[in-house]
């Protein structure tokens, strides 16, 4: 419908006027510009919100069936919780993260046709809620411990060589800040990831009548579950602290962007996403 393409593209430029205008309050200090991006970014949120609502309900639920919905929500839920990071530990900087991800995940959404999945009816409640939901919200918060990760590497790496700090790292906050933000990332995020990943082979069991079938998805994930499994171990019994943690968060993002975009977009699996519908 061309009223919800309308709406998306607005929803686009906000997302884009937020990520490029808080960059530059952050590039020259400015935090009257950095307040603009976030009311940008939030506006953005809120009509996407609206939109995924709209979506939902004029679709009369057929829309979680559909891979394009998902994309949109996944980018949805990077910026939410973004938000709540920013209201519970006031942590403005993971905008340089949330806004670009949303942004061109939402973006992405709208290119690829939206194949429909193949879920039976009585199990779209677990999907959407426990499969969809869990896996979301714990790559949302990996997201988060990767732009945390970055920043205190290089935070760590201007302090131990005693190098001049530019605006940007000026106003970056503590080590011990961005190290709160990983471990809280990983001790909600891979309970999560675990609840999403076991309800997947619950609903595969269903769907091909396998829990597992060596599909390149499956076999990813279950990496990806090892060195995340192996990141909350560690921070649980309180071994790892620092640099340590703050590399393996970054890891373990970039092969869940890899599995998401490489494997659902380039290779014959069963979570396929390509435009073509294969």
């Amino acid at each position: 419908m061309l009223s919800f393409r309308i709406l998306d593209l607005v929803i686009a430029l906000l997302y884009l006027s937020g990520a490029v205008s808080f960059l530059l309050g952050i590039i020259y200090s400015r935090n009257k510009i950095q307040n603009i991006s976030a009311c940008l970014t939030i506006a953005g949120f809120g009509l996407h919100t609206v939109d995924l609502a709209l979506k939902y309900s004029l679709g009369l639920g057929e829309v979680l069936t559909q891979s394009q919905f998902y994309i949109s929500l996944l980018a949805w839920t990077f910026l939410l919780i973004f938000i709540l990071l920013w209201w519970r530990l006031k942590l403005k900087f993971l905008s340089l993260i949330a806004a670009p991800l949303a942004l061109v995940i939402f973006t992405c959404s709208l290119a690829i046709s939206p194949a429909t999945l193949p879920i039976p009816g009585l199990l779209q409640g677990l999907w959407f809620g426990l499969h969809i939901g869990s896996l979301f919200v714990s790559i949302a918060l990996l997201a988060m411990a990767f732009g945390a990760g970055l920043a205190y590497l290089h935070l760590d790496n201007k302090i131990k060589t005693k190098s001049r700090m530019g605006n940007v790292t000026r106003d970056l906050p503590s080590l011990n800040t961005f190290d709160r933000v990983n471990h809280w990332a990983v001790m909600v995020g891979f309970p999560l990831f675990t609840l999403g990943t076991l309800s997947g082979f619950i609903w595969a069991a269903f769907t091909w009548k396998t829990i597992f079938s060596w599909d390149p998805k499956e076999v990813f994930t279950i990496a990806i579950w090892f060195f995340f499994a192996w990141l909350f171990h560690k921070r649980a019994t309180g071994g790892w602290k620092g640099r340590k943690p703050a590399k393996l968060a970054i890891l373990i993002f970039i092969l869940s962007l890899i599995s998401f975009v490489g494997i659902n977009f380039f290779t014959e699996t069963h979570h396929s996403l390509r435009p073509d519908g294969t």
